[in-house]
């Protein structure tokens, strides 16, 4: 009897009951954990304030677009007449093109990195969404300048793994896409976004409204390729329609190259040093 008493599941200690801590009841605790985890190991790692990069997870760098190009030109070579190779070749010479925003990202990333060790400190930190694409190339130049960089990875329906610049003991993952936004927000300084889909949009649209609204305090909002970000949205419209203010529209600044980019950042800081942190 006393068996079966200790190998019943409520004599399991409550943190080390799985199959409790997943029930809906518990969810509040579930947050709260992951809240609670990955600031935990941050403060061990003394990472003070980051610079947070969103981008596509579909962008490859310019050596892997190439090949995706040649294996799209050889497919429809063979079956000329196939119409999703013809789609499957545009989208391969978009890719080629959209490449140019891996390399600046990784570029943008070596300078941010490389300042962060001039100055002896852990400002500045790179952190991404953890995955491949745009978020693989800004932990890339991170990892190539010797610097610490963190990945908040989370898990999706179709399972998407680490990248591997990510510094071993920065990479976390989340459940709650809430808790995660809230770990990009928490310490960043700045926000840079290159060209990139739905989770992009969601992310920067979040960071303008936390800003705009003053639940976040005022920091440099870059956004990277002004084609890409001028045809897709027409912030100008907005603020003529009285959707936004003009002022809102001076939230952030669309840049070409890293450079201009991580100058845009130093530059804002250099005049908002007594801002405190919220």
């Amino acid at each position: 009897m006393l068996d079966k008493i200790k190998a019943s599941p409520s004599y399991v200690r409550a943190y080390e009951d799985l199959a409790f801590l997943s029930k809906k009841d518990v969810r509040p605790i579930r947050l709260q954990l992951e809240l609670l985890k990955t600031e935990t190991v941050l403060r061990e790692h003394k990472i003070r304030s980051t610079v947070v990069v969103f981008g596509s997870a579909r962008v490859a760098s310019p050596l892997d677009a190439k090949a995706h190009l040649a294996q799209a030109q050889q497919q429809l070579a063979a079956n000329p007449k196939s119409e999703a190779l013809k789609r499957r070749l545009k989208q391969a010479k978009a890719g080629l093109e959209q490449s140019k925003y891996y390399e600046e990202a990784r570029r943008f990333a070596g300078l941010l990195a490389r300042a962060q060790q001039a100055d002896k400190s852990l400002e500045f930190v790179i952190v991404t969404g953890g995955g491949p694409g745009i978020m693989e190339a800004a932990n890339r130049g991170a990892w190539e300048a010797g610097a610490k960089s963190i990945g908040l990875n989370i898990t999706l329906p179709h399972e998407q793994d680490p990248n591997p610049y990510i510094t071993p003991g920065l990479c976390f993952q989340f459940h709650y896409f809430s808790l995660r936004k809230m770990h990009f927000m928490m310490r960043s300084k700045a926000l840079v976004a290159f060209p990139g889909g739905y989770g992009t949009l969601d992310e920067l649209f979040e960071t303008l409204t936390l800003v705009q609204t003053g639940k976040k305090r005022h920091l440099p909002i870059v956004l990277f390729g002004k084609e890409y970000w001028n045809r897709l949205i027409d912030f100008e419209f907005m603020a003529e329609q009285g959707m936004i203010s003009w002022e809102d529209t001076r939230l952030f600044k669309i840049v070409e190259k890293a450079e201009e980019g991580w100058d845009h950042i130093r530059q804002f800081w250099r005049e908002h040093r007594s801002v405190s942190e919220d």
